[in-house]
């Protein structure tokens, strides 16, 4: 089973490296382009449990540090300490935390997710589907929120500054939108992976 788990892991790991650092990790909803990087962490988090899924979300988080570093865009301030937040010469350390935390929880919030709905259903393996689906709308909900909701009140007239909007409600409504236009299409497709994979994957897990 260790061997197995520590199998997995490095898949995971593998799976989490290519779709950060390739166009694989990203689908192009024909409006927008949805990011999946979160997905294998959610699976991770389902199969192998809590504390593997926090390693991968922290794998997740660091990547997303060295990208933002070293191929910086307008918003990469918010991820990486080591770029100047717009309006002054320097970093910031909460970049670390707004790289590191939404995305360790991302692998450690769906294991419950998912245990917390089977219980429900009092072990209903009928319901195994659709509580693998919560589990990813969870896990893909709680990067998106917290990662914009951060953005927001730890750099808020940077990130005005950054979509050139005035500084004032329009900001949050701004934010808003990318969580509604970006997160719900990436929820969606991190529920039906995660029912899709999480399924074959657990089976796995468990007659092994």
């Amino acid at each position: 089973m260790k061997t197995k788990k520590l199998t997995l892991t490095a898949i995971f790991l593998a799976i989490i490296f290519l779709f950060a650092l390739t166009p694989v990790g990203f689908i192009n909803l024909v409006f927008i382009k949805a990011t999946i990087v979160h997905v294998p962490v959610i699976i991770g988090s389902i199969v192998l449990g809590p504390k593997i899924g926090a390693l991968l979300g922290a794998a997740f988080g660091g990547i997303s540090i060295f990208i933002n570093t070293t191929t910086p865009s307008l918003l990469s301030f918010a991820f990486s300490p080591f770029i100047p937040v717009l309006g002054t010469t320097h970093g910031s350390p909460w970049a670390v935390v707004i790289a590191l935390v939404p995305r360790i929880l991302t692998g450690i919030l769906p294991f419950f997710i998912y245990r917390g709905v089977m219980a429900f259903f009092k072990q209903n393996p009928k319901r195994q589907a659709p509580a693998l689906f919560a589990a990813g709308i969870g896990g893909s909900a709680v990067n998106t929120l917290l990662v914009m909701n951060l953005i927001y009140f730890l750099f808020k007239d940077a990130y005005a500054q950054a979509r050139g909007i005035p500084i004032g409600e329009s900001v949050y409504k701004a934010v808003l939108t990318v969580i509604f236009v970006n997160g719900v299409p990436e929820a969606l497709v991190a529920g039906i992976a995660a029912a899709a994979v999480g399924t074959v994957l657990l089976k796995l897990v468990k007659t092994t």
